[in-house]
């Protein structure tokens, strides 16, 4: 379970205070995917960054009884002057997993031929994304992180076959999605919220969720 009691947070902008929460409290359950509306601009990064442990809140507490993931496309537990052959076995080690499979299976998704043996400086964003995308579909974790902010893949058939992967994986993983397009969450969520004005609107159904949003982003 990923729980948040009462959190809030802030950034000084230099001419006022962004709120980006409010003394939020949800709450996401294993096996209950969970979808959040955001317009850009709303800290939708920041909320999945605190979900990870990336941030701390301003106030209140954020528990997580269960093993989350990094947020798709955060590089910061990387190396850039190694390879993703040598970040991939470092990083399987660290999570107590097999270094063989790990490097496998990522050099398998990523398919970046010759680059996967070279240092991680030396690629494009993409391949940057693709690596990442590989490394979090590699580990064995409960709930999994997406930002739709991060950095992505154009490689068409890259994404096809992450997001096969992804659809199977959160059979019996949980996924949490943040998002400014209601369409991106259809296939993946159960139970979807609205960030709005530094508070989080639950909602039982995308359908619901989406009137709020379309409200909201169009007045």
């Amino acid at each position: 379970m990923l729980e948040f009691q009462n959190v809030s947070k802030s950034f000084w902008t230099g001419s006022h205070r962004k709120v980006i929460l409010d003394r939020v409290s949800f709450k996401v359950e294993l096996g209950n995917s969970l979808g959040i509306l955001a317009p850009n601009g709303t800290g939708k990064t920041t909320l999945v960054n605190m979900m990870a442990g990336l941030e701390k809140p301003d106030e209140g507490t954020i528990r997580r009884t269960c093993n989350v993931s990094f947020p798709l496309g955060f590089m910061g537990g990387v190396v850039g002057r190694v390879s993703a052959m040598e970040n991939c076995r470092y990083i399987a080690k660290l999570y107590g997993l097999d270094p063989d499979y790990v490097e496998a299976f990522c050099r398998w998704l990523c398919d970046l031929g010759e680059y996967f043996d070279q240092p991680l400086g030396t690629y494009s964003s993409g391949m940057r994304a693709r690596f990442s995308f590989s490394l979090m579909l590699a580990l064995d974790f409960d709930m999994y992180l997406v930002d739709e902010g991060m950095p992505g893949s154009t490689d068409v058939e890259f994404n096809q076959r992450a997001g096969a992967i992804l659809e199977e994986r959160i059979k019996t993983t949980t996924l949490v999605i943040v998002s400014h397009s209601p369409g991106t969450l259809e296939k993946f969520v159960r139970s979807v919220a609205v960030l709005m004005d530094g508070k989080l609107h639950m909602f039982d159904s995308l359908e619901e969720a989406r009137q709020l949003y379309d409200y909201q982003t169009q007045s």
